[in-house]
């Protein structure tokens, strides 16, 4: 993790936005005693991982039964 003042920053930042790049941690402190992070952003959207969904999705009990609607379209 690299901790640098908005002063030196502004003096390094091509440097500090490869080191974000690479995954580091960049936390930039203002004179108030404000920090900020410096972080990529993601391109890609992630992918859902598997279970992601559990307790979400519920289906009736009735899920298999015939439709009334559809006595019409039966052989």
């Amino acid at each position: 993790m690299s901790k640098i003042t908005l002063s030196d920053a502004s003096k390094r930042l091509p440097d500090l936005v490869e080191q974000a790049a690479r995954g580091e941690e960049v936390i930039i402190t203002r004179g108030d005693g404000a920090a900020f992070k410096l972080t990529p952003v993601v391109k890609e959207t992630p992918r859902p991982t598997f279970g992601s969904a559990r307790g979400l999705v519920v289906i009736g009990d009735d899920f298999d039964e015939p439709l009334s609607d559809f006595d019409a379209y039966a052989p």
